[in-house]
């Protein structure tokens, strides 16, 4: 059977009213700078692009050789053809005005160029996250503002990321559901290869970086501790634990095969916020997760619903499989059952009987 490329896909989305044109043409230069990157990751040390410059984000992070890379690949690949009317990257202070000599467009890309990107140097997974949103309308004398990316996650028009493993995935949403990618290397093309992606709702497995259980709040730390409990313990089922260091690898395998994943926040210095960026990594991965049928949640509403304040704000991150969020959610982090042990009942009502 013929498989559908990813300007095919694209293509039929355009004529059925779905997207624009303009949202065709940029979501394919997005995927041609992903397909840049993953040349540019498999080359490794080969193409020097491996360790740590002497510069910092505007975080305060190390930057690998490969954060800037790919922060240039994206630039370089999306701010000439005319959809953009500006760009804000994870990887740099101010937003990116499309310089004047390029045409401007009705949309703002957001990206975050590498996500997990001390795996580089160790060969694991890694990637890129972005997400698309209209430009105000032009008027006369007005330029696009920081502000004008300061929209509700509900507000994207497209989202999606690339992971680089033993494949390059490109995962995508245009706001009706989620389809997969994989790119032949043999053609240069992503070819369609999950139409219909959704997360599944029975797995338990939780993504966390257990080694600050310390600072947690207390609930995520119960939470925590339940799930190590297993079968013995007031969630009577065993649980997986995995975690990548990187984000897109980790929400990966739970839109794949199920479970939650978190990032809290917690009490160490500069984490009372939490650590992920909502612009860059929560609000694409909130869009895709809910396509995909899955909830999530931060301080108390979905991501979704957040509305930025900043362009590097940082949030409190948890999503995934609906049952599992919601049981954290209501009975953990909303302390509605100071009993613990009625969260076999509240359990019984999300999985059934067991």
């Amino acid at each position: 059977m013929r498989r559908k490329s990813l300007s095919q896909f694209l293509i039929e989305a355009e004529r059925t009213g779905d997207i624009s044109a303009d949202l065709r043409l940029l979501i394919e230069l997005v995927a041609r700078a992903c397909k840049s990157i993953s040349h540019r990751i498999s080359k490794g040390a080969l193409g020097d692009a491996l360790g740590n410059l002497q510069t910092e984000n505007v975080q305060g992070e190390v930057q690998k050789k490969l954060d800037v890379i790919a922060n240039e690949i994206f630039l370089d690949a999306n701010e000439w053809g005319g959809q953009l009317a500006a760009l804000a990257s994870e990887e740099m202070e101010f937003i990116r005005v499309v310089p004047s000599h390029y045409p401007k467009g009705e949309y703002l890309l957001v990206f975050d160029p590498i996500d997990g990107s001390s795996n580089v140097d160790v060969n694991l997974s890694v990637g890129t996250i972005f997400s698309v949103l209209k430009a105000p309308e032009a008027s006369p004398g007005r330029d696009i503002r920081e502000e004008d990316f300061f929209q509700a996650g509900r507000n994207q028009v497209a989202a999606g990321y690339a992971i680089y493993g033993p494949q390059t995935i490109l995962v995508l949403t245009l706001g009706r559901g989620v389809s997969g990618f994989t790119l032949d290397r043999h053609i240069g093309s992503f070819i369609l290869t999950d139409a219909t992606m959704k997360i599944p709702d029975t797995n338990r497995e939780f993504a966390i970086n257990a080694s600050n259980r310390r600072y947690w709040p207390e609930p995520i730390q119960r939470y925590f501790d339940d799930c190590l409990a297993g079968s013995v313990g007031q969630l009577a089922h065993d649980y997986n634990m995995r975690w990548t260091a990187s984000m897109v690898a980790d929400v990966h395998r739970i839109l794949t095969r199920g479970g939650v994943f978190l990032y809290p926040a917690d009490s160490r210095p500069g984490m009372q916020s939490g650590k992920l960026r909502l612009l860059y990594e929560g609000a694409p991965m909130a869009l895709l997760i809910e396509q995909a049928g899955g909830r999530t949640w931060s301080n108390g509403q979905a991501i979704l619903d957040i509305e930025p304040e900043s362009l590097h704000q940082r949030i409190p991150v948890v999503l995934g499989s609906t049952s599992e969020v919601q049981l954290l959610v209501e009975h953990y982090l909303h302390n509605e059952l100071p009993d613990r042990s009625r969260v076999q009942t509240v359990k019984r009502s999300i999985y059934g009987a067991t």
